[in-house]
């Protein structure tokens, strides 16, 4: 199941702003501390009257009569960082045969794909990481073509892939090695039904406070199935709930632990806003009944009027 370039192209006229001074620079959008300090050509670009003339190409200019730049690789807006959840929990619900219903994981790759548009038509360096139990993925940060490509192959692996190897969630893990592995000031986009396998979700806060304290920009995507994992809205009926990441399961009326579930999905969501509130990390609501199109978009939109 490839990704629908055109589909997701769609979006790429929204533009998406870091709120801090991140590495690199752009002309009037993003202040850097580190001009130019990189040696590796990428392309040239257009020269913009009133900037610098240090990397000007004179010999392109003698053989075009035309002023181009030298970009080099980490002349860059921003360096932005996709983390995707690719545990089982993120291939609910079952989609095979159901004609336009999408899982976690084709909702989040969906998103992600809109924002690499996004991050390319800026000139914006990005990265990939996708974990389970542990990273699976983690590519470099680049704005080159060739590394569009390389995440976007990665991107539809995630799409092919399937929900019965038993791929656990280590959240916090990947994060903390995330939040040590990448260069600071960056923005971080992760996409996560923040499922842990553990009683305890203080290791899992731990792991975004690390990112905020290593200067980083975080946007928290909680990608849901709404209407069965938050609202618990089942018939009135016996069911046979599975673990899809143990593989557990148990045999159980709906009325019987509705009210409970709720209270206890209740008190985690409202736990976890909390702290994102605490660590001034964007905190989205996104249910995959709504869309990714639609739920990317009010987003972008509002945090337009911020800045």
């Amino acid at each position: 199941m490839p990704v629908n370039h055109q589909e997701v192209q769609s979006l790429s006229h929204l533009e998406l702003l870091a709120k801090q001074v991140v590495e690199g620079f752009i002309t009037g959008l993003h202040k850097s501390p580190f001009h130019g300090f990189s040696v590796e050509f990428a392309e040239h670009r257009l020269y913009n009257t009133g900037e610098s003339t240090r990397h000007i190409d004179w010999k392109l200019f003698g053989r075009t009569d035309k002023l181009f730049v030298k970009r080099f690789e980490e002349e860059t807006n921003l360096r932005c960082h996709i983390v995707i959840d690719n545990s089982d929990s993120m291939h609910y619900p079952e989609v095979k045969g159901v004609k336009g219903l999408q899982n976690k994981i084709t909702f989040s790759v969906y998103c992600a794909a809109a924002i690499l548009y996004m991050m390319k038509q800026q000139r914006d360096a990005i990265g990939l990481t996708t974990f389970s139990e542990q990273v699976d993925v983690q590519t470099q940060v680049k704005s080159s073509t060739i590394h569009h490509k390389l995440v976007f192959a990665h991107l539809e692996k995630l799409l092919e892939s399937k929900a019965d190897v038993k791929r656990k969630t280590a959240t916090a893990d990947a994060l903390h090695q995330l939040a040590e592995s990448i260069h600071k000031r960056s923005l971080i986009i992760i996409f996560s039904d923040m499922f842990e396998n553990t009683d305890s979700n203080e290791a899992l806060f731990k792991s975004l406070q690390h990112l905020k304290h290593n200067k980083h920009e975080v946007i928290l995507f909680h990608v849901t199935d709404k209407k069965h994992e938050l609202d618990f809205q089942f018939e009135n009926r016996p069911y046979r709930f599975v673990d899809v990441e143990t593989g557990e399961e148990i045999k159980v009326h709906s009325n019987l632990v509705r009210e409970k579930y709720i209270e206890a999905m209740q008190a985690y969501k409202s736990m976890l806003v909390h702290k994102c509130a605490q660590y001034k990390i964007d905190f989205v609501q996104a249910d995959i009944h709504d869309g990714y199109h639609q739920v990317l978009l009010a987003y972008l939109l509002k945090r337009e009027k911020l800045h």
